[in-house]
């Protein structure tokens, strides 16, 4: 069931069963909600401009059209997900602004790091005005997929990010050391890595001698 913020994602494929089973795969990565797919590239343009998506998951070699010219057409994010592996399909993929292409068969793994970069890459990018730095750090998470963050597994990270994300202020380095019970080194360290991925937010705080200090929180 889809939540207010959650990133509609729509899987046009012609193939009924894999179609299904991309959906599922974009269901069970938190933040997403796919949209009852489509598999006839006419009907594409109607089903964007009633339901929005944030996501087209396009195949390239569809009946009655193609992926790569629907990309050219519609102003929307797009993964493209396909058993194409031709140079040409390829190059012309990217160069209409795919932000990601996967080959088809693939784990679903794999595309779920994809969904996961891709909801940082749009919160790194959310602000009204961005820097250098920001819109170079949005790109390395994007094309970075899952090594744009440390192991999503990992008991401490979930630990410190969980300890962020139900604190009602910024905290302090020691403040999640304690909160997690962990040292400040390890905080730091896992602090860094999320912030950098785009997971918490970073900010300054001045003290009473002038010093500025990390204060880290939740994404809202």
């Amino acid at each position: 069931m889809s939540e207010g913020n959650d990133l509609k994602v729509l899987v046009v494929d012609d193939d009924f069963r894999v179609a299904g089973l991309h959906a599922a795969y974009v269901d069970a990565v938190p933040g997403f909600v796919a949209l009852p797919p489509v598999h006839d590239v006419r009907t594409v343009p109607r089903v964007v401009a009633e339901t929005r998506p944030d996501l087209l998951l396009l195949d390239v070699y569809l009946p009655h059209g193609s992926g790569l010219d629907l990309m050219r057409e519609l102003d929307v994010d797009a993964f493209v997900l396909s058993a194409a592996v031709e140079g040409p399909a390829v190059r012309t993929a990217l160069r209409r602004g795919a932000l990601a292409y996967l080959v088809k068969p693939f784990e679903e793994r794999m595309l779920a790091d994809r969904l996961r970069a891709y909801a940082r890459y749009r919160r790194l990018l959310a602000a009204d005005v961005l820097d250098q730095t920001a819109i170079d750090r949005a790109r390395r998470v994007l094309l970075a997929g899952e090594e744009a963050a440390p192991s999503s597994g990992a008991a401490t990270e979930q630990a410190v990010l969980a300890a962020v994300s139900a604190a009602g202020d910024e905290l302090s380095v020691v403040e999640v050391a304690e909160a997690v019970g962990i040292s400040r080194a390890t905080a730091q360290r896992y602090l860094s890595q999320l912030a950098q991925a785009g997971q918490i937010r970073l900010g300054l705080r001045y003290g009473l001698r002038g010093r500025p200090e990390h204060r880290y929180g939740a994404v809202r």
